[in-house]
């Protein structure tokens, strides 16, 4: 790779599930160059027919079996190689497999070493199984999401896989890279996705601190609960998402409703109910797109909710190029964009042998030198 703003970063990455792969496609869309180490032909790779396509993009891959001493010691040979290594294992596998922080650092020392977990690599949780739902769950974070009379509801994996996960992870990774670029030292860096989730919360936390937040689900300002921040139905079964937070959009949004500036004040919780019904008398009138005709070019926060198919056809979209078709593939673009040297998806991924990718790195040292 030699595309984007990170250019001539060196990574190893341990071929993992979860943040780890959109942690490293990340990295590698801006330039980084990744290599990724793989089971063996044959051996369980759930990812490669799940995601491989889109989140193992921009990347090489060469197959090893860790068990195997000499493909260890090639491994290693190339992590001495690189600027950074990422893994997402349980703590101790690692070490087990004879490649954990403490030998790589010898062998680099100059070594960024990310750690990716859920609950960390110490702690009574540690040596446990979860996944994004199990992490959030611990955080307070998933107790917030859904409504009030409901069960909690999933984000997806975006929450805690991804938000507090892969991009700590990315953080993590350059600024271990940084601090051995200016002292010349190594490091592990430890990211938990209990801990990055937490610190997604920071701003509820301040609420609750100042009075501004409760723990009842779907009754506060941006959790459903007001009946200007949610979504609503329409006639045609479709969705519209109302964001009308500040003073000056509610008007334009009752204004583009029908319903007069002074029938309700905005903030007065005790006539929400009677708000949110007239809402949803209003918008169940249309159609969702008849409702995103009527709030076009208006300062409303009014959008329809779209399917993740529909989006890569909304005119914002299109002309943004968000979702480009590479590889026969509609995918996410690389974001975020730079001025000088966009990252790019390459037109394919290849395999390497072990002695090819020490080959490849064997022109010079790692960029942090």
């Amino acid at each position: 790779m030699s595309h984007g703003p990170l250019a001539g970063l060196r990574i190893v990455e341990f071929d993992a599930i979860g943040p780890v792969p959109l942690a490293c496609m990340i990295l590698a869309d801006l330039g980084c160059e990744v290599i990724r180490v793989a089971r063996p032909a044959g051996a369980a790779r759930v990812w490669d027919d799940i995601g491989g396509t889109v989140l193992h993009r921009n990347r090489t891959h060469v197959e090893v079996d860790l068990k195997r001493e000499e493909d260890r010691a090639a491994v290693l040979d190339l992590i001495a190689r690189a600027d950074a290594v990422m893994e997402g294992f349980r703590p101790g596998v690692m070490e087990r497999l004879g490649l954990g922080p403490d030998v790589c650092l010898e062998a680099n020392p100059k070594l960024a070493f990310v750690r990716m977990t859920g609950w960390g690599q110490t702690g009574p949780l540690a040596p446990r199984a979860g996944h994004d739902i199990n992490y959030i769950a611990l955080t307070g974070a998933l107790h917030a999401m859904g409504e009030a009379d409901r069960p909690p509801v999933p984000p997806l994996n975006y929450l805690g896989d991804y938000g507090g996960g892969a991009m700590f992870a990315v953080v993590g990774l350059l600024s271990a890279v940084m601090s051995a670029r200016a002292t010349g030292r190594g490091q592990t860096v430890d990211v938990a996705m209990v801990e990055g989730t937490a610190v997604l919360s920071s701003m509820f936390h301040a609420m609750i601190a100042s009075g501004l937040w409760n723990d009842q689900r779907g009754s506060n300002l941006i959790d459903g609960g007001a009946p200007f921040y949610r979504c609503y139905a329409c006639a045609d079964g479709g969705h519209v998402a109302v964001g009308a937070l500040e003073p000056q959009f509610f008007a334009l949004l009752l204004d583009g409703l029908g319903i007069a500036r002074d029938r309700f004040s905005q903030h007065d919780r005790s006539i929400w109910p009677e708000m949110q019904a007239a809402f949803e008398a209003a918008f169940a009138g249309r159609s969702r797109n008849a409702w995103a005709e009527v709030f076009e070019g208006v300062d409303a926060c009014v959008s329809p909710v779209l399917s993740f198919a529909e989006a890569a056809d909304h005119p914002h979209n299109r002309d943004r190029g968000v979702f480009p078709t590479v590889n026969a593939v509609r995918q996410p673009a690389p974001a975020p964009r730079f001025s000088d040297g966009e990252g790019h998806i390459a037109a394919k991924s290849g395999a390497l042998t072990v002695d090819e990718a020490i080959a490849r790195w064997a022109s010079g040292p790692p960029l942090q030198g």
